[in-house]
C-alpha cells in the first residue's frame, strides 16, 4: 500500500448536501439476518461497526420495496422497506450509524421475475416486463400498464420513507438481472409498447420513470444512486451495451431523470469495458454522463467473487491476501476515472478496513472467508 493511494482514497467528496469524509463505500451485500423482514439491533450493530471503522458511506443490503412481488414472499429474512416495524428498525440503524459519525443509504430492491437462489420462479407473485424469466422461459403474462404504474408508485413510497427515516440518500438496485434491469435486458423485455423497444434508450424508459418518481418524492437535494451492471446472475459475460454509443443511449435518460451517481458493478474493477480503452464501466459512465461514479468489483480480494461462491474453479486467483493487491486502483483514482470505491466482502471480515488502509496497516487485514457470512460480525 502506498501513501499516494491512501491520500487519494481518503480525500473528502461532496454531492449536494452530502459531505463524505473519504471515498470508501461499503457495497450492498445481502445478509438475510432480518426475520420477517425487520432489521433488529444486530443489524444496527453490524452497520455501526463499519461506520466506526472509517467507511465514508454505507450502502445497505438490498431492501424490498413496497410492492407485491418484490421478493418478501419467498425471502422472509431479507429486510423490507415498508411497514411500521421494519421502518422503525431502519430508523435505529440510521441512528446507530450517525452516532458513529457515519453516513448511510438504503438500497431499494425488487427481484421482479428473478427467482430466489436455488428456487423455482414464483409464477403467482413474480412480475416482469414480459412475463419472461431470466432463463428465457415464459413464466406468466406481461405486466399491464396499470401494474407498471403500481410498481413505480411503490418505489416512490419507499423512497419517501427513506428520507423520513433520516437516511442520507438512497440507492436503486438496477443491476444483475433484477427487476429494473429486466426492463433494460432484451431477453426479459420483449414489449412492443412504450416500455419496450429495440434500443437501450427505449427500454430505459421504465427505469427513468422510477427515478423521476423517486426524485419527486425526495426532493432536489436528496442524493439518488443507481446501481447498474452489464453482467447478470447466471450470465457473467453478458453486456447490455457492446459499444460506448450503446452505453450512452442507456444511461442518458437515467441521468436526465435524476440519477446523481452511478454505482457501476463489475466483476473485476481493473478490467476494461470496451476494446481500445482501459476505462472500466465506472470510467465510461462518468465520461459519457458527466455524473460521479462508484467503482466496485473484487477490491482488496485475492480471489474472484464468483469463485468465492463456488461458481468457477478456484484457480481464478489474484495474489497473496496479505498483500491486498489493488492492481491499478491508485492510478485510476488519480486520473479521476471514477469518484468512489466500493468495498464488499473484505469489509465483512474486516469492519475496520478503512481505518487500517488509511493508517497503512494492511498487514493486519484478514483474508475474506465465506464462513464469515454465517454471522453479523
Amino acid at each position: 500500500m502506498t501513501t499516494k493511494l491512501a491520500s487519494k482514497l481518503f480525500q473528502p467528496f461532496k454531492l449536494h448536501n452530502l459531505n463524505l469524509p473519504n471515498r470508501v463505500v461499503m457495497a450492498p451485500m445481502t445478509r438475510s439476518k432480518s426475520p420477517n423482514g425487520i432489521p433488529r439491533d444486530n443489524v444496527a450493530d453490524y452497520y455501526g461497526r463499519r461506520a466506526k471503522g472509517g467507511v465514508g458511506l454505507i450502502i445497505t443490503e438490498g431492501t424490498f420495496v413496497d410492492d407485491n412481488g418484490s421478493g418478501s414472499h419467498w425471502q422472509p429474512n431479507v429486510p423490507r422497506f415498508y411497514g411500521q416495524d421494519a421502518l422503525t428498525g431502519w430508523r435505529r440503524v440510521v441512528e446507530r450509524v450517525h452516532a458513529e459519525g457515519g453516513l448511510i443509504f438504503p438500497q431499494l430492491w425488487h427481484l421482479g421475475i428473478t427467482p430466489s437462489p436455488g428456487a423455482a420462479p414464483d409464477a403467482e407473485n413474480a412480475v416482469g416486463p414480459s412475463g419472461i424469466a431470466t432463463d428465457g422461459s415464459k413464466l406468466n403474462e406481461p405486466m399491464t400498464l396499470a401494474r407498471i404504474e403500481q410498481s413505480i408508485a411503490a418505489y416512490g413510497r419507499s423512497a419517501a420513507a427513506a428520507r423520513a427515516a433520516g437516511f442520507d440518500g438512497l440507492e436503486l438496485h438496477g443491476a444483475h438481472g433484477y427487476f429494473l434491469d429486466q426492463f433494460i435486458w432484451s431477453r426479459t423485455n420483449q414489449r412492443t409498447d412504450k416500455y419496450g423497444g429495440k434500443t437501450l434508450g427505449e427500454r430505459a424508459r421504465f427505469v427513468a420513470e422510477v427515478v423521476a418518481e423517486v426524485r419527486r418524492q425526495v426532493g432536489p437535494d436528496f442524493p439518488i444512486s443507481l446501481r447498474i451492471s452489464q453482467w447478470k446472475l447466471g450470465d457473467y459475460d453478458f453486456k447490455n451495451a457492446t459499444t460506448p454509443d450503446e452505453l450512452n443511449d442507456w444511461i442518458t435518460p437515467l441521468a436526465e431523470a435524476g440519477v446523481d451517481i452511478f454505482h457501476c458493478s463489475s466483476r473485476r474493477f481493473w478490467e476494461p469495458e470496451f476494446e481500445g480503452s482501459s476505462l472500466n464501466l465506472a470510467g465510461w459512465v462518468k465520461k459519457l454522463s458527466g455524473k460521479p461514479t462508484i467503482t466496485v468489483g473484487s477490491v482488496s480480494l485475492n480471489e474472484d467473487f464468483i469463485t468465492t461462491f463456488g461458481r468457477l474453479p478456484s484457480s481464478d486467483k489474484y495474489g497473496d491476501p496479505k498483500a491486498i493487491t489493488f492492481h491499478d486502483l491508485e492510478e485510476r483514482l488519480e486520473r479521476n476515472e471514477f469518484d468512489l470505491v466500493a468495498v464488499g466482502r473484505a469489509l465483512i471480515t474486516n469492519p475496520n478496513w478503512a481505518n487500517l488502509v488509511k493508517d497503512n496497516q494492511t498487514s493486519e487485514l484478514k483474508p475474506y472467508n465465506k464462513e464469515d457470512l454465517n454471522e453479523l460480525n
